[in-house]
């Protein structure tokens, strides 16, 4: 089959990598990359284990081929430098087995970038985009609360 280098730019460092046409972000990230947060789950964008961001949007890595991210701004869950969100994960006890945590994580992180002032509604709705299956989603919602009370502390002090 027939391979193209690309060059992505991940968690702010350029690399070049060799797909074929069909590979999905996600097993280039993990595979060719060596970077393994965003994890594979249904593989057909239903419960989100794979989420990362791209150019700031949440984007479920296995929907996208790797040729399509291109030229775009891509984080996964290593390229995050210790969030008030990944800190309240561990605090409010948001995770039992862990797999789902960084699609969660990086859900979350584009939420509270996106709307600082999320209400809990808002936030029910943007978490209805990723699966867990060990745990209820009540200690994940107050893990975002306080990211985001922490958020608009910082927004205020500016």
């Amino acid at each position: 089959m027939h391979s193209t280098e690309i060059t992505l730019e991940v968690n702010e460092e350029f690399r070049l990598v060799t797909v074929r046409n069909a590979d999905t972000l996600l097993s280039v990230i993990r595979d060719k990359l060596g970077l393994t947060g965003a994890k594979p789950g249904c593989l057909n964008g239903d419960c989100g284990t794979c989420t990362i961001e791209v150019d700031g949007n949440p984007m479920k890595s296995c929907l996208m081929l790797a040729v399509e991210a291109q030229g775009s701004k891509i984080t996964t869950v290593e390229g995050l430098k210790y969030t008030a969100l990944q800190t309240q994960f561990v605090d409010k006890f948001a995770f039992q087995c862990g797999y789902c945590t960084p699609g969660f994580i990086m859900n979350a992180i584009a939420l509270i970038k996106q709307y600082p002032h999320a209400n809990d509604m808002m936030i029910k709705e943007w978490l209805e985009s990723n699966i867990c299956r060990c745990t209820g989603y009540k200690e994940i919602e107050e893990a975002v609360k306080a990211a985001l009370a922490t958020a608009q502390a910082a927004l205020r002090q500016q």
